[in-house]
């Protein structure tokens, strides 16, 4: 299943995922995180060294073998350059799958060996000065929308996406394609302003959205957030001294974890596994497609100088039944 963490900067959701991440480890489930934040932060909240992080591959420089890699040999789709990031999959597409191994996860994932359990870390690149004045961090984060299009995943396989900050992530149609968003909010009138956005904007897409009070203090805290967001507050999640450890460096194992942080944890793969369990792999393609169209007509028809209406796959339902289906990677 694919789960997003939102909410505005500073609110802890970096923390917030990478806890959530080593909860899915230490369950023996099957992990891919990406780091798809302006600021790449992911890595060491999953215990990488400077050194470890900043060596990570960016996603971004290898668009154009991924691009390569998923068109396969779909017919509508004349070359890589004609795709951009809300290209959907078609018949002859080769689609990703959590637990295997291909050209894109060589080039843009890294084992990371956490203590339960290794998950693939996967990141989209830091915003750097050459990029200043010539490009937008949602280039950045074309490539994570793209593979996000192109994967199926099952039960037990989880990608967990640690995105940027604030409501930026409604510059594309990505705030769709995960079957649960995790909303980390701060019990203050400013940490739930982001709630207040991403509820609007996700209103008519059927959205599964959740709200993760952090850094939680008391009932008092609780009861603001249950006001201002009402059923959709799933749980609170207080101070801990172990997260305290862990970001300076010096980090406990996973498992002496405050007891009731752990349940928090657990509240969290209870709600994701709920709303997986409700997924809609048509309306998945259909709102693909949305956006897809959406993006050809205002940009990517002018910028690539073809018509991308023409990739659309009208018979084409991206689903668990396809995960055999596609065609081989190369040798």
């Amino acid at each position: 299943m694919k789960i997003a963490f939102v909410g505005k900067g500073g609110s802890g959701k970096t923390t917030l995922s990478s806890l959530f991440i080593r909860h899915l480890a230490a369950n023996e489930a099957h992990v891919i995180a990406v780091d798809a934040d302006i600021n790449q932060h992911l890595g060491a909240a999953l215990g990488l060294d400077e050194a470890e992080a900043a060596a990570l591959p960016a996603m971004g420089a290898h668009l154009p073998l991924i691009k390569d890699y998923l068109r396969g040999t779909n017919p509508r789709i004349a070359s890589a350059e004609t795709m951009i990031k809300t290209t959907p999959p078609g018949e002859g597409s080769r689609l990703l799958r959590v637990c295997e191994d291909n050209p894109v996860f060589d080039a843009c994932a890294r084992t990371v060996r956490l203590d339960d359990g290794d998950i693939r870390l996967m990141a989209t690149g830091p915003f750097t000065e050459s990029d200043l004045g010539v490009a937008c961090y949602h280039s950045k984060v074309g490539a994570v929308e793209l593979c996000l299009n192109h994967l199926v995943d099952g039960p037990d396989e989880y990608v967990v996406v640690d995105m940027t900050a604030g409501s930026d992530s409604f510059a594309s149609g990505m705030f769709t394609r995960f079957d649960m968003t995790f909303l980390v909010a701060e019990p203050t009138r400013k940490g739930v302003s982001v709630y207040r956005q991403y509820k609007e904007y996700a209103r008519d897409f059927g959205v599964a959205l959740k709200v993760v009070g952090n850094k939680v203090q008391g009932q008092d805290d609780l009861d603001f957030l249950r006001a201002e967001v009402g059923d959709d507050l799933l749980i609170g999640v207080g101070q801990s001294d172990w997260v305290r450890s862990m970001e300076k460096g010096r980090p406990s194992r996973f498992e002496l974890l405050e007891a009731d942080n752990r349940m928090a944890l657990q509240a969290l793969q209870d709600a994701a596994e709920d709303s997986y369990g409700l997924r809609d792999w048509e309306r998945y393609t259909r709102q693909m497609v949305h956006f897809h169209l959406k993006n050809a007509e205002s940009w990517g028809n002018e910028k690539t100088g073809a018509d991308l209406a023409a990739q659309v796959d009208p018979s084409f339902v991206l689903g668990e039944q396809r995960a055999g289906a596609g065609v081989p990677a190369p040798a």
